[in-house]
């Protein structure tokens, strides 16, 4: 009996240890939970560790909202090589977002069959900032001044860059960026 006791322990040990290790490998920028867009289900950014992810805040009634097409042409050659586009939607700038979050995953889903994960509308400035934006504005030291502003945060989770709304997906200024950022390994 005291061999299986020793066992027992040394297995709860070993495994508070093994969770406390997956804890520290997520990265301090990805260690939130937002709920999915679609269907309200809480998802971590942690899923995303070790991946390039580039962080959209999104609006459906904006000059930019074309970007949607860039942005899904972009996830879908670039994901099998580590690539993740996330979306914000976001009502802050020219109230362009004031659809309920259902309305918002049809609208991208059906024009402009948007595929890349997207997260429930949120504040992404002003005194509400969901705090993924907040670490973002702080580690760039710029915040996004209207909708579709992009940060870009590399595998390891600690050097982002940012690029304005007018940055289109498929400037080459984003997609080198991006290139680079998918060569690198943490």
């Amino acid at each position: 009996m005291p061999v299986l006791r020793h066992f027992l322990l040394a297995a709860a040990v070993f495994a508070t240890g093994a969770a406390h290790a997956a804890t520290e490998a997520c990265p301090a920028l990805l260690d939130h939970t937002f709920p999915r867009l679609q269907d309200d289900a809480p998802q971590s950014l942690c899923q995303y560790r070790g991946k390039v992810v580039l962080v959209v805040n999104t609006a459906s009634y904006c000059g930019f909202t074309g970007q949607y097409d860039g942005l899904e042409k972009m996830y879908a050659k670039y994901r099998d090589q580590g690539l993740v586009v996330v979306g914000f939607p976001s009502n802050d700038f020219g109230s362009q977002e004031p659809g309920s979050n259902k309305e918002i995953a049809d609208f991208c889903r059906l024009t402009y069959g948007v595929k890349f994960p997207m997260f429930a509308k949120s504040d992404v400035t002003g005194a509400a900032t969901n705090p993924l934006y907040r670490q973002l504005a702080s580690a760039t030291g710029e915040r996004p001044k209207w909708n579709f502003h992009k940060y870009l945060i590399d595998r390891g989770g600690r050097k982002v860059l940012s690029f304005p709304s007018t940055t289109p997906p498929d400037s080459r200024t984003l997609v080198n960026a991006v290139e680079r950022a998918l060569a690198e390994r943490p």
